[in-house]
């Protein structure tokens, strides 16, 4: 891997800036394509001299795609949205994959997610599942990995529930309560991206679902987070029709949750039990007791210096 130029389209996101760090510790060459690149700008003491370069980018804009990937050896595509769904997940995949393989890059990791599917009741788990299908079209030997929830200290899944939870409200209401999920944490998924570039020929052409060690329903991960945090809180678990009337107010600003959301929280977010996962890159997965609480002390009442019984393991 040292020296090698990796290209990583959302380089500056959540997880990006995990892989971004993986990669410059491999020894090789980062270049961070985004549509504003000073985003990022935070990496680079992160790196050695000359080791990260910015590069403005838009995956919906073929030129600036090009550009990105002239001289890369592998090619990471970390963009998604839960808006613009064709055009970023479905269009501007493609356009990343066709750009690689024009360039002649040796590899492809194209980030998805559990839950793509092409007979989706959401339109993001059905644009995920286009995208792939696009991607690999473009680059048959693309690896393709789909993360359940990914956690980590800059995430918006526990962060957003904890916020909710210190907040003034003494009854919290929990949507679809029953509703399972994977978490698996950030750096280990940026671990899986380092191994498929480090190897295309083990793992080009492959799908795999990472999932942490922990399977949780909505109402568990509520609790545990509470508890991580010393709130004391009763949680309301709210009925399905509720949470259907809810969503079909998602379109105004500040609503709890959209309609698509709705529709993707109706089936269970966690690892199929024949796909392929973690244990192909040698990876353990993180439990996110081992490591949430380090960031969520922040929700605690007095902050880092508040007191609160440890956490009971998962």
């Amino acid at each position: 891997m040292r020296n090698k130029l990796i290209t990583l389209f959302g380089g500056g996101g959540f997880v990006g800036r995990y892989v971004a760090q993986e990669l410059m510790a491999t020894g090789a060459r980062v270049r961070i394509a985004q549509r504003d690149p000073r985003r990022a700008f935070f990496l680079k003491p992160l790196g050695g001299l000359g080791q990260v370069q910015f590069v403005g980018a838009d995956v919906t804009r073929p030129e600036t795609i090009a550009r990105a990937v002239d001289g890369a050896d592998a090619v990471v595509n970390l963009v998604g949205t839960f808006t613009d769904y064709q055009r970023i997940q479905v269009q501007g995949a493609k356009l990343v994959a066709e750009a690689a393989a024009a360039a002649g890059a040796g590899a492809l990791v194209h980030i998805s997610a559990i839950g793509a599917d092409p007979a989706s009741a959401s339109r993001y788990g059905k644009s995920k599942a286009e995208g792939e299908a696009a991607v690999r079209a473009a680059f048959a030997n693309a690896t393709i990995l789909r993360p359940s929830v990914v956690f980590g200290r800059e995430d918006q899944f526990v962060n957003r529930f904890a916020g909710l939870i210190a907040g003034p409200l003494p009854v919290v209401p929990v949507l679809k309560p029953d509703a399972k999920f994977q978490p698996v944490h950030v750096v280990d998924v940026a671990r899986a991206v380092t191994a498929s570039i480090a190897d295309p020929n083990a793992h080009g052409g492959h799908v795999y679902e990472l999932g942490g060690p922990d399977v949780l329903t909505m109402l568990d991960l509520h609790r545990w987070i509470a508890e991580a945090t010393g709130r004391n809180k009763t949680f309301a678990p709210l009925p399905d029709f509720a949470g259907e009337a809810l969503s079909s107010l998602g379109f105004l600003p500040g609503a709890p949750i959209t309609r698509d959301q709705w529709l993707m929280l109706q089936s269970d977010n966690v690892v199929a039990a024949d796909a392929e996962g973690f244990e192909a890159f040698g990876v353990t997965p993180t439990p996110l007791a081992a490591v949430a609480p380090g960031w969520l002390v922040l929700y605690r009442r007095q902050g880092r210096f508040g007191l609160a019984k440890p956490a009971a393991d998962l």
